[in-house]
């Protein structure tokens, strides 16, 4: 109750803010005189609030080799270093198309898994004008874990390894400092441990940014399960996943910090099969590096080569 509470709360405090903009638009309507519509920017500061994505997309012909790591519990003590000697890996490439589409493979160690998604932004907040910025999130993975041992004439189908997510993403910038982010969700696993829970869970998530200075921001990320909140992963009880983090901006570059109860770092893992808990002390700490190449120069650039820009 205190979840649903808390969103109740979230969604109250938009919808006012939101309100209370369109109050100050139509009272400038009013007055015959209208605002000039610009785009808003920098809603986030990186294409990943920490596990989720966010709103923000790569440009046109920019490239993003993204390494993200996730270490072993803290909780398993000097023996692991504190989980530092059990990390896992997902190495991965984003690509913007153009300005409003960008797409993304990876490869995670963690359940050998390969995954793929693309972003589709539908809607670029305003100032005076779009209240939001809308973006579609599809996704696929596959784990390439070998097949499990089968009874004598049963078939392990390759279907079994599929999974797909499929998300909206709702954000606002409300100033310089505050940003939030909603995010819908549904994801369709193949299988399940168990007959008796559905192949599709649907979640919705709430992210947020606050800066608290020039190149550092607090990041945060939680994901309520609406339906399978007591499915089993291997057998093991699933919690709903709780991120923060820290962004820190370098020279162009953001560097992410951050502490999580899940150890997976695609939608399929983190929202319906984390096994580990805050509540127990279960976290893994983590981090997001990238480094981002320009492959190919926007129109503008090119043209203006050599004429002394």
């Amino acid at each position: 109750m205190r979840k649903i509470a808390l969103f109740f709360l979230l969604f109250s405090g938009i919808y006012n803010l939101s309100y209370g903009q369109a109050d100050s638009l139509m009272s400038m309507l009013n007055s015959g005189s209208p605002q000039k519509k610009e785009t808003v920017s920098a809603t986030f500061k990186a294409t990943r609030i920490i596990n989720g994505c966010s709103v923000e997309s790569l440009g046109a012909g920019v490239l993003d080799f993204r390494i993200s790591h996730r270490f072993g519990q803290l909780n398993q003590g000097s023996q692991n270093f504190f989980g530092l000697d059990n990390a896992t890996t997902r190495v991965g490439l984003d690509y913007g198309i153009t300005k409003w589409l960008m797409i993304g493979i990876g490869h995670n160690t963690f359940n050998k898994e390969d995954d793929g998604f693309l972003k589709l932004r539908i809607l670029k907040q305003q100032e005076h004008g779009i209240p939001i910025t809308l973006s579609y999130v599809g996704a696929v993975s596959i784990q390439t874990t070998p097949a499990p041992a089968l009874p004598a004439g049963d078939k392990w189908e390759f279907s079994n390894k599929l999974y797909y997510a499929n998300q909206l993403l709702i954000a606002r910038k409300f100033s310089k400092s505050i940003s939030l982010q909603l995010m819908p969700t549904i994801i369709h696993y193949n299988l399940v441990d168990s007959s008796k829970f559905s192949n599709n869970t649907l979640a919705i998530g709430i992210g947020g940014r606050v800066k608290v200075s020039k190149r550092i921001a607090i990041t945060g990320e939680y994901y309520y399960r609406l339906t399978n909140a007591n499915m089993l992963y291997n057998g093991l009880p699933t919690y709903d996943a709780i991120s923060i983090g820290i962004d820190i901006e370098t020279g162009g570059h953001v560097f992410q910090l951050m502490l999580s109860n899940s150890q997976g770092m695609t939608e399929r893992t983190f929202i319906g099969q984390t096994t580990d808990s805050w509540s127990k002390g279960a976290l893994h700490f983590g981090f997001n590096i990238s480094r981002v190449f320009t492959i190919i120069k926007p129109k503008e650039f090119r043209n203006s080569e050599g004429k002394g820009w």
